[in-house]
């Protein structure tokens, strides 16, 4: 696939021009066979300075569409974060650990009912617990929607958390009520929901991963936690080792 003109009358930069050609190459898996151009490589193909090829690489690293590898280069990033299966872990630590800035939009903070969350929280149906509905972004681009049930003894505090950049679990701690020390998870794939495809960008053909939590700390549950993340940006590694055995649980146990 041939490098497009850039205009150099557009108003947009021409490192901007350059990143959108080269999220189209991208996109269309020009690259998935081989290492990424270099930047002269790049430099001569659209004819245009090293300062302007820099700029461009900048933001689709900053976006994680690519990745610096040792003896390899510059490489595709289809997957552009990873967590281990098994490990209680931040989404938000996730992301920034990858050097990639997270930032959340509020979607719901409110008191309200849910008989299936209270259920999980081992309450009675009709008992009040505090919902953060968030749409989580890495740089700047939609990767979840998270959606968190707690009891309001621990949630009414975070009510007026400011939530634009920060964690949870982080919130938790400040507030003295501590964060989950255990729990189970579930991941499922799954086609969202016309409104959830939406919120996170997708085609209606994307599935993503279905990610089911409750969250324990002190032998209490205290977080009940829906998070749709998309498949294309994220993905769930597990290690093992000859002679152990990983611990599972029919769906029916949580």
């Amino acid at each position: 696939m041939p490098a497009a003109a850039l205009n150099r009358s557009d108003a947009d930069p021409l490192w901007a021009q350059l990143e959108s050609d080269l999220r189209r190459r991208i996109d269309a898996g020009e690259f998935d066979d081989g290492l990424f151009p270099g930047d002269m490589e790049l430099t001569e193909s659209y004819g245009v300075s090293r300062h302007t090829v820099r700029e461009a690489i900048k933001h689709l690293n900053k976006t994680g569409l690519l990745k610096r590898e040792r003896g390899r280069g510059t490489v595709i990033n289809r997957a552009e974060f990873e967590q281990s299966l098994g490990t209680l872990y931040s989404l938000f630590q996730s992301v920034e650990s990858a050097g990639v800035e997270q930032t959340s939009e509020v979607l719901e903070l409110r008191v309200d009912v849910n008989p299936e969350a209270a259920g999980h929280l081992g309450l009675e149906e009709d008992t009040e617990l505090v919902l953060l509905a968030r749409l989580r972004l890495a740089a700047e681009i939609p990767l979840a929607v998270d959606r968190a049930w707690l009891p309001t003894s621990i949630g009414l505090p975070l009510l007026d958390v400011d939530w634009s950049h920060t964690a949870l679990y982080d919130e938790l701690q400040k507030s003295g009520c501590g964060a989950p020390k255990q729990g189970w998870e579930r991941l499922t794939p799954v086609v969202p929901s016309a409104a959830d495809r939406k919120l996170l960008g997708l085609k209606k053909s994307d599935a993503v991963f279905s990610l089911e939590r409750l969250g324990i700390c002190e032998g209490q549950p205290i977080e009940w936690r829906t998070t749709l993340i998309r498949g294309d940006r994220y993905r769930f590694v597990t290690d093992w080792s000859a002679g152990t055995r990983p611990e599972l649980r029919h769906s029916a146990d949580g």
